[in-house]
């Protein structure tokens, strides 16, 4: 893998993961919004999309052009029971899961970086384009996580 994309990614990785051991725990079980995700579930679907796009990077690294589906975003959230699971739990996965996706960076080759990857009905795009927009995926969802709680 080419140093910079994978030491940028390791960075936004970083830089999330200290934003979210920043959080009060007592936010914790709070929804971010009126109906919306509590923070715990909103830190279980980043746990979803890092289990979701490791296989997506591997899958496209290593078998070339590739294809695969969307996912049910409730579904696996509350499959998982996310909103029941300590806090310092989540935020030890989501440091674990992010470690394991980190070091796959780290060995992709950069030939692979051009294979064409379609996430269900989605139009292809590049597994560069994969790895650099996993990080603002996880910022997009940080800005939830940080807002202010509504009154």
């Amino acid at each position: 893998m080419p140093a910079e994309i994978a030491q940028n990614f390791r960075e936004e990785l970083d830089s999330i993961y200290a934003a979210l051991a920043a959080l009060p725990p007592e936010l914790a079980d709070t929804p971010w919004r009126d109906g919306g995700w509590t923070r715990k579930q909103i830190v279980g679907h980043l746990l979803d999309s890092a289990a979701n796009n490791r296989q997506r990077f591997v899958r496209a690294a290593s078998e070339g052009n590739f294809a695969g589906p969307q996912y049910g975003q409730d579904a696996w959230v509350a499959a998982h029971g996310y909103a029941s699971q300590p806090w310092t739990t989540l935020l030890h996965w989501w440091e674990v899961e992010h470690e394991i996706l980190a070091a796959l960076v780290d060995h992709i080759p950069e030939e692979r970086l051009s294979v064409l990857y379609t996430v269900g009905e989605n139009d292809p795009v590049t597994l560069r384009f994969l790895i650099e927009d996993y990080p603002r995926h996880q910022h997009w969802h940080l800005a939830q996580l940080t807002a202010s709680v509504p009154a």
